[in-house]
């Protein structure tokens, strides 16, 4: 499937949904009324907070280990620093779960059901159910296995892969998927778990790793025909015209 043909796929009947771009960000966004106007200016506002931050520690943006940020960092940069550190990757892993959430919670000032999706990766503001539909690749579960979830608050469900998309990762998994309120900690995890499988052998080891990271609540991984799965979550077959 190739890059945002999946939005095609998300119909969240009960939200009004839109699209936002600045340069490479690129989000989809579901709230109770249109507030694309008032997104469009957070994207902005977070944006370059990041990328001030950037031009002044090229580290940040370049190094695949944690680095440590300044004491008066802004608070966006500081929890990607902080969430690449717990799962040992480099803080941009962070960067489109970060930016999602940082978003969401200003739209949630505005509406009680806020669903933002920053490049696959995706933050959940409110209570109502939701299908997140998985994308693999070639893998036979692409498009026809989803993640149920039922948000308590707010709930991030990001996912990283080797065989397809946009992001880095030194492995080979069709699907790297992690759970946990912080979309930070997610996004930055759902990379190091796939950073951990290249093969369906490296599956068992790398759940065992994620269960052992404070703040993860569950996590999922796709190689090829093979699937494991750790953690609160639920899985629900699909066909390929259904999905949040």
């Amino acid at each position: 499937m190739s890059a945002r043909v999946y939005r095609q796929l998300m119909q969240p009947q009960d939200l009004v949904g839109y699209q936002i771009r600045i340069d490479e960000s690129d989000l989809m966004i579901f709230t109770e009324r249109d507030y694309s106007r008032e997104a469009q200016v957070w994207l902005s506002f977070y944006r370059r907070q990041v990328e001030e931050y950037i031009a002044n520690d090229s580290r940040f943006s370049t190094s695949l280990e944690p680095v440590q940020v300044c004491a008066k960092a802004p608070p966006i940069v500081g929890d990607m620093a902080r969430a690449a550190r717990i799962v040992g990757v480099g803080p941009m892993a962070a960067v489109a779960g970060a930016i999602a959430q940082y978003i969401g919670r200003k739209l949630a000032d505005y509406s009680s059901e806020v669903l933002v999706e920053n490049g696959g990766d995706i933050f959940i503001s409110g209570r109502t159910p939701r299908d997140i539909l998985i994308n693999a690749g070639t893998s036979p579960y692409s498009m026809r296995l989803a993640i149920r979830v039922t948000p308590a608050g707010e709930l991030a469900v990001c996912t990283s892969a080797g065989t397809h998309g946009h992001a880095l990762s030194l492995g080979k998994a069709d699907a790297a998927v992690a759970i946990s309120p912080d979309a930070a900690l997610a996004d930055a995890a759902a990379t190091a778990l796939g950073n951990r499988v290249n093969t369906e052998c490296d599956i068992p080891g790398a759940l065992a790793w994620a269960a052992t990271i404070p703040g993860l609540t569950g996590c999922l991984l796709i190689v090829g025909d093979r699937l494991g799965a750790w953690g609160e979550l639920e899985l629900l077959p699909v066909n390929c015209e259904e999905g949040d």
